[in-house]
């Protein structure tokens, strides 16, 4: 992996440039809407959320019109986006708040740590989650057959997905569409519903 800096170069070429980016505000909107239902459908309750590697805050506002009464926390890494957006400035490896979040946030951050630190991470991210966990890393399969390679960082580290659930199952059980939730934790859902 190169030394890549997330500095406001890497965030106008993936995030604010229109040509190039990973991502858009209509996107995130759409995910938070689906964890947000997923969740109140298994009768998971959400009054704390924390994105980690929370980036420009995408998810804020959306999460802010579908869970009204949660308190979002931003966790970012980047000394550029924690200037500019007051995010708590840390890591998903080693960050430890007084509490654990109902719902913490885990998106695309992990194909950036070597294997010894995303073990690390997701071993964390256990201790930041009470209930609910959404998790999405690119993957091997991801860069080969459905992201747009043009559009998507290629200094990452590209893992399995069976490496990712490996780690992931120690701690969580799968609910669906990326949403993790923790083995203590039992959803209210119907046989068909759980895989």
């Amino acid at each position: 992996m190169t030394n890549l800096q997330f500095n406001s170069a890497y965030y106008r070429k993936f995030y604010f440039n229109s040509a190039s980016r990973v991502t858009t505000a209509a996107e995130m909107a759409v995910r938070a809407q689906l964890i947000a239902a997923a969740l109140r459908h298994a009768r998971i309750p959400v009054r704390s959320i924390l994105d980690a590697g929370c980036g420009l805050g995408l998810l804020k506002k959306p999460f802010a019109k579908v869970l009204p009464r949660a308190r979002y926390h931003g966790l970012e890494s980047s000394d550029y986006l924690c200037k500019r957006y007051a995010w708590i400035r840390g890591s998903v490896v080693t960050y430890q708040p007084r509490t654990p979040s109902d719902l913490v946030v885990c998106y695309d951050v992990l194909q950036y740590l070597p294997n010894p630190e995303a073990l690390r991470a997701i071993n964390n991210l256990a201790k930041l989650t009470r209930s609910a966990l959404y998790f999405s890393a690119l993957t091997r399969e991801d860069w080969r057959k459905y992201c747009d390679q043009a559009r998507t960082d290629r200094a990452v580290y590209l893992r399995t997905k069976t490496w990712y659930w490996r780690a992931l199952k120690k701690h969580f059980s799968y609910l669906g569409f990326g949403i993790w939730v923790r083995k203590n934790i039992t959803p209210i859902l119907w046989d068909l519903e759980i895989s």
